[in-house]
């Protein structure tokens, strides 16, 4: 409370998507985030900071991230929170919250231009990637064939992954990159994942950047005798048996609900002129494997 914030402040939260246990949290973390502001300042009734969270279901639905951003912006919110479904999709909308004196901060993924955004919020996607690509190098021995299945290139968390991931990966002169597969660049990913494993039966290994990419690298049915070791992201209940039972080595985690916790703050900060913002702040991921999943002190990082 040392900060004097803006009373009745009401904080538009747009996300690439609403649906799955990561934002599930990411949302929790905001809302928490918002009552405990108006717990410590004393706020309620016309004085109660308010916040709204809309997006598209799925993190693919750009067009419909883009439209809601008209909506909420035309609505002349103190704050928009909002993070990019599309590295390149938002630069009107981030010129009309600019000209309407509305401050952004983005969370878990930025945009290209990012000179007309207050701040961003997230974790380091760099080196998510870098520790993907060190544990299965270390899993696989250094030597042999692998497969990157991942989610949308266009989309800034997943271009500073595969930056991480390719760069480490390539210190291992023994591994060879042998297919590279993004959900927007192809017609059916699963279908394609599959015509990945037909293609190369002798893979060693197999990195997955994101949640939803790598359950339905899980759900695909593969022979008995398959001993391709996968590393995944972000620790879903369907990716913790799987660490559990051995299909999956283990998964490189975020902190969703300390990330919709700090870009609430920090929309707060921004409601009163003078305070200090500092411009990018980064969560560390965690390694999840069989060694550490039920250790509660890694809880923030097990959805």
């Amino acid at each position: 409370t040392s900060i004097t914030i803006e009373a009745g402040s009401r904080i538009a939260v747009v996300s690439k998507a609403t649906d799955g246990e990561y934002w599930k949290l990411v949302h929790r973390g905001m809302e928490d985030a918002v009552k405990d502001i108006n717990t410590a300042y004393d706020f309620s009734s016309d004085d109660a900071v308010t916040m709204t969270f809309e997006g598209p279901s799925d993190e693919q639905d750009v067009e419909t991230q883009i439209n809601t951003l008209d909506a909420v912006i035309a609505e002349n919110p103190t704050v928009l929170c909002m993070s990019a479904g599309d590295i390149e999709s938002c630069q009107a909308q981030l010129e009309a919250a600019s000209e309407n004196g509305i401050p952004v901060v983005v969370f878990d993924s930025n945009v290209n231009e990012d000179e007309l955004v207050a701040a961003f919020r997230g974790t380091d996607n760099t080196y998510v990637g870098k520790l993907a690509a060190e544990k299965l190098a270390d899993a696989i021995g250094g030597s042999g064939k692998i497969a990157v299945f991942s989610a949308q290139e266009k989309t800034a968390s997943i271009q500073d992954r595969m930056k991480g991931f390719q760069k480490k990966i390539a210190e291992s002169e023994g591994i060879e990159v042998s297919e590279i597969l993004y959900q927007d660049s192809v017609e059916d990913m699963e279908a394609a994942m599959k015509e990945t494993l037909e293609k190369y039966p002798d893979l060693a290994g197999v990195y997955c950047t994101n949640a939803d990419i790598s359950e339905m690298y899980l759900g695909l049915k593969k022979p008995e005798d398959s001993s391709i070791v996968m590393v995944g992201t972000d620790a879903t209940d369907k990716q913790q048996k799987a660490v559990k039972d051995g299909t999956e080595l283990g998964i490189v985690s975020q902190d969703p609900y300390a990330m919709g916790y700090i870009t609430i703050l920090t929309a707060l900060d921004l409601t009163k002129e003078g305070v200090n913002v500092e411009k990018n702040s980064f969560l560390e991921p965690q390694w999840i494997d069989s060694a550490n999943i039920e250790d509660p002190a890694y809880s923030n990082y097990i959805y």
